[in-house]
């Protein structure tokens, strides 16, 4: 499922900065997921932000008729690709206290 892409992928994410670092002191892993850009099975052109927030494309799809689909798992049709800075609350009205000037 979803949910169940998303937790590998930031698990991955995670594990990475780890190997990356070679520490797993949480300052410095927060900092090296946040450098480091989110590509894999479940978000393209993916970032984490100051917030924590992590924010990628989203998809705005329709589902295929049967007479559409070409195999079990052609289920959906893509209409559009929205980029992230769209997708998600803009950084500057974050109410977090993790964002400088909160």
């Amino acid at each position: 499922t979803m949910v169940h892409a998303g937790i590998y992928s930031s698990a991955m994410q995670y594990l990475n900065a780890v190997k990356e670092t070679g520490s797993d002191k949480a300052s410095d892993v927060r900092k090296q997921m946040m450098a480091t850009p989110i590509n894999d099975m479940f978000a393209k052109n993916g970032t984490i932000r100051e917030d924590g927030r992590m924010v990628h494309d989203m998809y705005l799809a329709e589902v295929k008729t049967p007479a559409e689909s070409e195999s079990e798992w052609d289920l959906y049709e893509i209409l559009r690709t929205i980029p992230g800075d769209e997708a998600y609350r803009p950084l500057s009205e974050s109410k977090c206290s993790l964002v400088s000037g909160n």
